[in-house]
């Protein structure tokens, strides 16, 4: 995927030694509402999805976790087709790759940092707007040490805002909000 980026710069932005990062699932996939793993493959936005794109407006893309073995099955089937890796896959054992070239979720977790982190560092004193997907955002959100709820869904297109400070140091401010879809508030503060 290709990787673009634009950024607002804010004079009025409390401090010039923050970064004020939205991190955006991507729209939804015919294989989001099918239920499958999608992994890295690039698969188009349904007509849904690209309705969501246009109320969130995309701007830069983190690839999704590679899933080796498991990409393009369907996620209630994983257990029956291809039980080694399924059991990779619930493992507690954040270090475990998957079958098939699939990373680990702490390759997955160190990829999101690394980029963020540049991301953050280079856009300090301006707000910059991440477009990714589920597992990035939930090793984003992991990361951060959220003390809110997570109930392990992260909706399509829904926006999460992280703030960067000092080096590496990071704070969740939002948390899945939707409002854009629904024009209601369904924001989660932590």
């Amino acid at each position: 995927m290709a990787m673009s980026s634009s950024t607002v710069s804010l004079p009025s932005y409390p401090d010039s030694d923050y970064a004020e990062i939205f991190v955006v699932r991507h729209g939804k996939t015919a294989w989001n509402s099918e239920g499958r793993v999608q992994g890295q493959v690039d698969i188009e936005l349904s007509e849904s999805g690209r309705k969501q794109v246009v109320a969130v407006v995309k701007d830069l893309d983190l690839r999704e976790r590679h899933m080796g073995d498991l990409q393009g099955l369907r996620y209630r089937e994983l257990s029956k087709t291809n039980p080694i890796a399924y059991e990779a896959l619930v493992s507690k054992d954040d270090e475990r790759e998957l079958p098939g070239g699939g990373e680990s979720f702490v390759q997955l977790f160190e990829r999101c940092k690394s980029a963020l982190l540049r991301i953050g560092r280079k856009h300090k004193g301006k707000r910059v707007v991440v477009v990714t997907h589920g597992a990035c955002i939930e090793t984003l959100y992991k990361w951060s040490n959220a003390k809110g709820s997570y109930a392990g869904k992260i909706d399509n297109t829904s926006v999460a805002v992280f703030e960067l400070y000092g080096e590496d140091n990071w704070t969740l401010k939002m948390w899945g909000d939707v409002s854009h879809l629904t024009q209601k508030a369904h924001t989660t503060s932590v």
